[in-house]
């Protein structure tokens, strides 16, 4: 079989499978992308600390749009006094946090293309938060909290010009952390906030991520383990990892940041063995 042969049976074997994907590919994406002049209906929650209900609003939809273009749409056109929170518009600022569809997202980060437009689509404020007005909730809660955590504290340098020397090992293990916007999404879907109300004894997943990138720092002295056995309730968390679920920074939450400082808290006050320890060096347990 010549060359000119083999390549015409090669593309009369392979060729309508890969037109048939080809076509299934762009139908997917022609359902995806909204058509020109196709419009959608929001369901935003509108109402302040007394009370509100979901209003819905129609608005024309177009490609490449997120949710909140979406409700600055709405703002622009029907709904001028619309009360939302955001800054970035690029998914770095935190700002924009809401329950689009029941689940805590930001807005910005969350294309039309991902949604079923063929019905409303809810945007609702952070429930774990006292709302003030629309979908801008109060979470200066938070804030409060981030005070009362004791500050980075760094030992005495070891070189001679002043500087620290650590393993890049030690180094790598914190750097995850440092990539929350304090967007409070896994605050809100944590179960002991939300559902529990447990404010004066748990500080949450973020504070908890923010806890562990100052105890696992190599430079770092303090101690918290104390605080957070007792006045950061530690075990309240159960572990169902669903703050890592909704983190747009994809920080691994639970593996990576509660669980090792559950294993501190057990190691200094459930270990039968340092217990027996601090005994017959009449210590107190």
């Amino acid at each position: 079989m010549s060359t000119t042969e083999e390549a015409v049976a090669t593309t009369a074997v392979g060729g309508p499978e890969t037109v048939r994907t080809g076509e299934r590919a762009a139908e997917k994406l022609e359902q995806a992308v909204p058509a020109p002049g196709r419009r959608a209906t929001f369901r935003i929650w509108r109402g302040d600390a007394t009370g509100g209900k979901l209003q819905d609003y129609t608005t024309e939809v177009s490609e490449g749009m997120v949710v909140l273009d979406a409700v600055h749409q709405i703002q622009a056109e029907q709904a001028n006094d619309l009360a939302v929170r955001w800054n970035c518009k690029a998914g770095k600022c935190g700002s924009c946090s809401a329950e689009v569809n029941g689940k805590p997202k930001l807005m910005c980060m969350t294309r039309l293309t991902d949604l079923n437009l063929d019905e409303p689509v809810t945007v609702e404020p952070m429930r774990t938060f006292p709302p003030l007005r629309d979908l801008v909730t109060d979470v200066s809660w938070n804030f409060r909290v981030k005070q009362r955590i004791k500050p980075f504290r760094p030992r005495a340098p070891d070189a001679p010009d002043g500087s620290w020397r650590m393993a890049q090992a030690d180094v790598d293990r914190v750097q995850e952390f440092r990539k929350c916007i304090e967007c409070f999404l896994c605050q809100d879907v944590c179960h002991v906030l939300r559902d529990h109300a447990k404010y004066d004894e748990f500080i949450g997943p973020r504070f908890l991520v923010q806890v562990a990138a100052l105890e696992m720092h190599p430079l770092d002295t303090e101690d918290r383990i104390d605080e957070l056995k007792e006045a950061f309730g530690v075990g309240y968390c159960n572990i169902t990892k669903c703050c890592g679920n909704v983190c747009p920074e994809n920080i691994t939450i639970t593996d990576n940041a509660i669980i090792p400082l559950k294993e501190r808290v057990v190691d200094r006050h459930y270990d039968p063995l340092r217990k027996l320890v601090q005994l017959m060096r009449g210590r107190k347990p």
